[in-house]
């Protein structure tokens, strides 16, 4: 199932595919270096025997009554690595968000869409885990009591106070904007439920996952799961911190839902279909990156060694370092929920010398 995707095209030529390596290097360089421990990765270029992602718009689109999932645009030749996905339930006095977004502007551009279909003040926020891009505009959503996993609120509790204003950034924020990184004050680790007119709105902690304090948003009467970065369609999973195999086992639990729309944390509309998709690069490279630990090749090695066929199509392919070097994490039982900064950065030096 998808919404508003162009259909993408069979094949791609020579130039295309010279263009969207390009594209993909340049539009991913600046995020790459803070996500990879302060060194860029050289990304793979796309596999000219399978078709580029889609693209999408940015639009606030209802998907059941009073029910609106808030799509980021993206796709090739559209940098949008850092911002996220969220959404809104409208009641019938007041408004649950999903998310908030990476920075000011973005937050502003959200409250302006929703201020386009209803005026009800903000009563909750739901933190789906505690990264930036999905927290960082809480402090514009004006008295709503904010929801999350108690290792999300002690995440986010890290990152303050923070620099007192944001920093200047075209399209992010002027600059001139205070900076107020708000954690969760109410903390949820079993199923919660809202009422919201019609509306039942379920929290189902999925953990650990994309995080070790992931939240997903199910509205069973509407049969729509709000998945946060369990789902990433299109564009290639951040297993930064995660735990890589519990998030295949989270991805089949969603799947034996009854669902007809999950919104992702990143990537357009879609259903199971895209998330099955998904848990499939997980899977792949799961498969992938055992055979390579087995033989004792390094993560860095191994990640350049490995090819992912249409995965090395989606957005930010190079992600395939970080992935790769927490499965072996995983492989070694010396898996934490701490982001492994080192590792990392080692792993993204040597694939970058291997690819040369």
């Amino acid at each position: 199932m998808r919404y508003g995707c162009a259909v993408p095209k069979p094949s791609i030529t020579r130039r295309e595919l010279l263009a969207s390596g390009l594209v993909f290097a340049a539009g991913h360089a600046l995020a790459a270096a803070g996500q990879f421990g302060g060194v860029t990765p050289t990304p793979p270029l796309p596999d000219p025997r399978y078709p580029l992602p889609p693209t999408w718009e940015t639009e606030l689109k209802e998907i059941a009554p009073g029910v609106y999932a808030y799509i980021q645009a993206g796709g090739p030749g559209r940098d949008n690595a850092s911002v996220a996905n969220a959404g809104i339930v409208v009641g019938d006095d007041s408004v649950l968000v999903i998310d908030t977004l990476t920075a000011p502007l973005h937050a502003k551009a959200f409250i302006s869409a929703i201020r386009r279909v209803t005026d009800k003040p903000f009563r909750h926020v739901v933190y789906t885990h505690h990264h930036a891009d999905h927290i960082n505009g809480a402090q514009y959503f004006e008295g709503a009591t904010i929801v999350g996993h108690p290792y999300c609120r002690a995440e986010v509790l890290k990152q303050v106070p923070g620099p007192a204003l944001w920093d200047k950034r075209p399209g992010w924020a002027d600059g001139t904007e205070p900076r107020r990184i708000l954690p969760p004050t109410v903390t949820a680790d079993g199923v919660t439920t809202y009422y919201y007119g019609p509306t039942v709105v379920e929290l189902l902690p999925m953990v650990p996952a994309h995080t070790y304090g992931d939240i997903v948003v199910r509205l069973p009467q509407h049969k729509i799961l709000f998945a946060g970065d369990i789902a990433f369609y299109y564009v290639a999973p951040w297993c930064q911190n995660a735990h890589p195999s519990k998030w295949i086992d989270a991805c089949n639990a969603i799947e034996r839902m009854d669902l007809q729309v999950i919104v992702a944390g990143h990537g357009p509309l879609g259903g199971k279909s895209e998330l099955a998709d998904m848990r499939g690069y997980l899977s792949l490279l799961k498969t992938e990156a055992r055979r390579r630990f087995d033989a004792r090749m390094s993560p860095g090695a191994a990640a350049a060694d490995i090819r992912m066929g249409k995965y090395d199509n989606w957005i930010g392919p190079e992600r395939i370092v970080m992935d790769v070097q927490r499965f072996y994490a995983e492989f070694s039982g010396t898996l934490t929920p701490d982001v492994d900064v080192e590792g990392i950065r080692k792993a993204t030096e040597e694939y970058n010398a291997r690819r040369k």
